[in-house]
């Protein structure tokens, strides 16, 4: 089968209005999915935009007929008690049925404490994860659901509206202990492009916790994100500097203000090194290369993320240029 080839709509560099505008756009290129970032606070304090992803996938299922739409990824541990990601979730799948996944992690920092959720060590993290996704699952396929849990607490809840098949839960992880939580936890799981292809120790680690739990892990997807721009070395400095955190990720994990972290990277790294980790290129072939890498390497759903400031240029390119190329092979 070809892959799923998404579209990442990033709420950090785009308006909500914008973004859905996009969505449009890039349903009618050929794209088959799309997911949003879902963050309190952009990573940097230069990226300027953060509109909410809920409200944002809701009008973007209105303006659109079939695109898969998604997080990538919603934090449902501290800013967001479970019960509410159920709810939400449970509504957006109502209203768009076999249309909607939910991408779960462990979180960042900026995201959490500046709401006032709280923030804990990475165990504690993955611990609430796990109860989370536990909870959100009885609520989607239980009637009357309580709880007493070691994070989380319900007291005779019910969702009354539930789509006719529960929503996908897809975890993120790219290291061991969050990958075999994703195979142990989720339906699938999201990772990086250089984990996918270059960290076999953590896809190992992905089959295992899969395996553990009952589940065939050749059968569960695998959903990934490069990084990419449709233009030249030029056009990609010009809006590297707004991800030069990607260079420093475990030092900037636990700070809470983007003002902070663009600081950190910006004195930690430079534009130069976070556009090396880029694909940058006008010929269609290096794009089609690239996301057949990911495939070979395992990948089922390819969210290409372009970071320029031209999406249309982006979108009607893979449309006319990759897409169909991808389709023919």
């Amino acid at each position: 089968m070809p892959p799923v080839v998404g579209y990442v709509a990033s709420h950090e560099q785009f308006a909500a209005a914008e973004l859905i505008e996009h969505a449009i756009a890039a349903e009618k290129a050929g794209f088959d999915a799309l997911w949003v970032s879902d963050h309190f606070h952009p990573w940097q304090d230069n990226q300027g935009h953060c509109a909410h992803a809920w409200i944002t996938l809701a009008a973007m299922g209105q303006r659109t007929e079939r695109l898969l739409l998604g997080t990538g990824i919603t934090c449902p541990i501290y800013r967001y008690n479970p019960a509410e990601v159920a709810h939400a979730f449970a509504s957006l799948g109502v209203l768009y049925p076999d249309r909607v996944f939910l991408g779960v992690g462990t979180g960042e920092a900026l995201n959490e404490v500046p709401a006032g959720g709280g923030w804990g060590p990475y165990r504690e993290r993955a611990e609430r994860l796990a109860e989370a996704i536990t909870l959100i699952r009885r609520l989607w396929t239980e009637d009357w659901v309580s709880l007493e849990g070691r994070y989380y607490r319900l007291e005779g809840a019910k969702l009354y509206d539930k789509p006719a098949r529960p929503v996908p839960i897809y975890v993120a992880g790219a290291g061991p202990k969050s990958a075999r939580l994703a195979g142990q936890y989720g339906d699938g799981w999201i990772t990086d492009a250089p984990t996918l292809t270059g960290r076999k120790d953590v896809v190992l680690a992905f089959e295992e916790g899969a395996r553990a739990a009952g589940k065939d892990p050749t059968a569960m997807p695998r959903l990934v994100e490069p990084f990419v721009i449709v233009g030249g070395r030029e056009e990609a400095l010009e809006v590297a500097r707004l991800w030069q955190f990607h260079a420093v990720p475990n030092e900037v994990l636990d700070m809470s203000d983007p003002r902070r972290i663009q600081r950190y990277a910006e004195e930690h790294s430079t534009p130069e090194q976070e556009m090396a980790q880029w694909m940058i290129s006008t010929d269609p072939k290096a794009h089609l290369d690239t996301i057949r890498r990911l495939v070979d390497a395992g990948a089922t759903h390819v969210f290409v993320h372009s970071a320029q400031r031209d999406q249309r240029r982006f979108i009607d390119f893979y449309g006319r240029e990759v897409l169909p190329a991808l389709r023919r092979l």
